[in-house]
């Protein structure tokens, strides 16, 4: 494994340190989740966040590996189609991925990556295309979410910052739920409230915030590593 890859799997905390608080963390907002759908089935979620650097990717990584843990079947979909991660994260190759998938519109073949986590499968972005919005919005990524649907119990979807660009506010409309991370610390309150409000401008079904970088409690630590 090179250092790349072992730098991403450290930050998959889920996997690396289970019983961390953090790791805890992780599996809270993952019963939240399941929670959050008892009156409304939620099978694709998509994570964005207000700007880059916010911890958006490395949540929805986490989250994947303790849904994963609990049982559930997941794929997990980078549709970064800019600034890619999730395989660096997980070590794996990027030759193939969703953009292999909307550019070959008669495909029923999906190339997932086996993730090292059971349970836990990986589309990555691909080859990255000029055009982002344009492809996520196509009618073939329409057929590639429900194809995606077909193989898991859970499908979660990588996105860019909102603000940034519009192309988590165009798959925002085609998933079931939508999580945004901001960072304690750095994410301004006004950035916060307009990212929200350019989620609610396309309806999207906001299921709720995720504040990563949250001052360290070192009781919960002690909490933790004492049970068994």
């Amino acid at each position: 494994m090179s250092n790349g890859s072992a730098n991403g799997r450290q930050r998959l905390i889920s996997v690396a340190n289970p019983r961390s608080p953090v790791a805890e963390a992780y599996r809270q907002l993952r019963t939240n989740i399941q929670f959050s759908s008892l009156d409304r089935p939620l099978k694709t979620l998509l994570i964005t966040s207000t700007n880059p650097e916010e911890g958006k990717s490395t949540t929805l990584a986490n989250l994947a590996v303790s849904l994963a843990q609990a049982g559930h079947s997941v794929v997990l979909v980078d549709c970064d189609l800019r600034r890619p991660s999730l395989h660096e994260l997980f070590g794996l190759r990027n030759g193939e991925g969703l953009t292999t998938c909307l550019l070959n519109p008669k495909a029923d073949h999906l190339p997932l990556q086996e993730s090292g986590v059971e349970l836990l499968r990986l589309l990555t972005s691909g080859a990255l295309p000029p055009n982002p919005s344009e492809l996520l919005g196509s009618q073939r990524m329409g057929e590639v979410i429900q194809l995606l649907r077909e193989q898991a119990d859970y499908v979660l979807f990588d996105a860019p910052p909102i603000i940034a660009v519009t192309d988590a506010a165009v798959l925002a409309t085609r998933v079931d739920g939508v999580l945004l991370v901001i960072r304690a610390g750095k994410t301004r309150r006004e950035m916060a409230q307009k990212a929200k409000a350019l989620l609610e401008k396309v309806n999207a079904h906001i299921l709720g915030v995720v504040l990563n970088n949250v001052k360290f409690d070192s009781s919960l630590h002690q909490y933790y590593a004492g049970k068994e």
